[in-house]
């Protein structure tokens, strides 16, 4: 019998962890003389006001989204993939290389080819991890932390002696062609009359994002491999018992998950920047793990995770421009989020477990 109900472990454990997250963050922005309330209204109407703060906060959302399934997948099959970043980084150099050199006729064309390079350079990033943990017993942890600080570092050594254009001093490559670059929302949505969304970034790489959503949800709940991966993640005995093979789902889900954290970058390289540069990621690797954890690894709770992540970006953003408030405070603000989502879970989870224990006995 479960010690609670699924929608208490879904909805009522991350309420309750937000609120305690914002309660301190108030309590933070109070000691440096700040106004909590008029913080917060200024986040909301940073981020959600208007267009152009919705157009920041589904562009944010959209990168995590990505790397918040690639780290959902891995977490099904018991795996802690923590290299999204290094394969959202190759992810970036797939869509350079479809990008660059090959002549697309229309951006459409271009976007899956660009979907498919990415997906297959994050994919080949995740398959030595993966490889190492399934037939030499390495850890899935320290692998992938190294493996983004090779990224990092193979990332800038092409930049800067491979595909940076003859006699720029910026260790990016050259812009993409006009043919490749994807329709914002501002040319997706606006008229002659209302113009919508003007200078953000957001574009139709957010669609594609709700559609990778869609699709997990799919290979998770509804396929005999999601099946197998979900098995093996409960219990890798009983999963070997049944006849599934740990180096298989080992490889494969970490090679999901390295193609979907890899396909980050048709947004933010794609679609935003339309040039590979470095840091393009932004940390959003990492972020992608907190919103695993907040979305209970469900496609639906990723979704709903990444727009909150998403919000506070663009709403930190805001605060740290039009207050005294630091950057580096935002980023504390950020991070007791991540830490009561995550981190900190249990400090919830365990009263309330033993609240509807009390009331399960006493409705007996």
């Amino acid at each position: 019998m479960e010690k609670m109900p699924k929608w208490a472990d879904v909805v009522l454990i991350p309420v309750i962890s937000l609120i305690l997250a914002a309660l301190l963050s108030a309590l933070v922005i109070l000691a440096i003389g700040e106004n909590p309330v008029e913080a917060v209204n200024l986040m909301v109407t940073g981020a959600l006001g208007s267009t152009y703060g919705w157009g920041y906060t589904l562009y944010y959302a959209t990168n995590f989204m990505f790397t918040g399934l690639a780290v959902a997948v891995a977490f099904h099959a018991r795996m802690f993939n923590i290299g999204g970043e290094g394969q959202a980084m190759l992810g970036g150099l797939g869509v350079a290389i479809a990008c660059l050199y090959v002549p697309w006729p229309h951006w459409s064309l271009a976007l899956l080819a660009a979907c498919a390079a990415s997906m297959i350079f994050g994919a080949a990033w995740a398959a030595i991890p993966a490889y190492l943990q399934a037939k030499r017993g390495s850890h899935i942890v320290i692998t992938t932390i190294m493996f983004n600080f090779i990224a990092a570092a193979f990332l800038n050594y092409m930049l800067v002696n491979v595909m940076r254009p003859q006699g720029s001093m910026d260790p990016a490559t050259a812009r993409f062609p006009e043919a490749v670059q994807l329709p914002t929302f501002q040319s997706m949505f606006s008229t002659a009359e209302n113009v919508v969304f003007r200078g953000a970034p957001a574009n139709i790489s957010f669609f594609v994002a709700i559609v990778a959503c869609v699709i997990v949800w799919a290979l998770i709940w509804r396929t005999r491999l999601g099946y197998e991966i979900r098995s093996y993640g409960k219990t890798e005995t009983g999963a070997v018992y049944a006849g599934i093979s740990p180096v298989r789902i080992t490889i494969i889900a970490m090679l999901i998950s390295g193609g979907l954290a890899g396909m980050m970058a048709i947004n933010n390289v794609m679609g935003e920047a339309e040039r590979l540069v470095l840091n393009s990621t932004e940390g959003a690797g990492f972020i992608g793990i907190a919103v695993a954890l907040m979305g209970r690894s469900h496609p639906f709770g990723v979704f709903l995770a990444a727009i909150l992540f998403g919000f506070l970006y663009q709403g930190g953003a805001e605060l740290a421009l039009w207050t005294s408030i630091p950057r580096e405070l935002i980023v504390v603000i950020q991070a007791l989020v991540i830490l009561f989502t995550g981190a900190l879970d249990n400090m919830v989870r365990m009263p309330l477990e033993k609240i509807f224990l009390n009331l399960r006995k006493g409705a007996e």
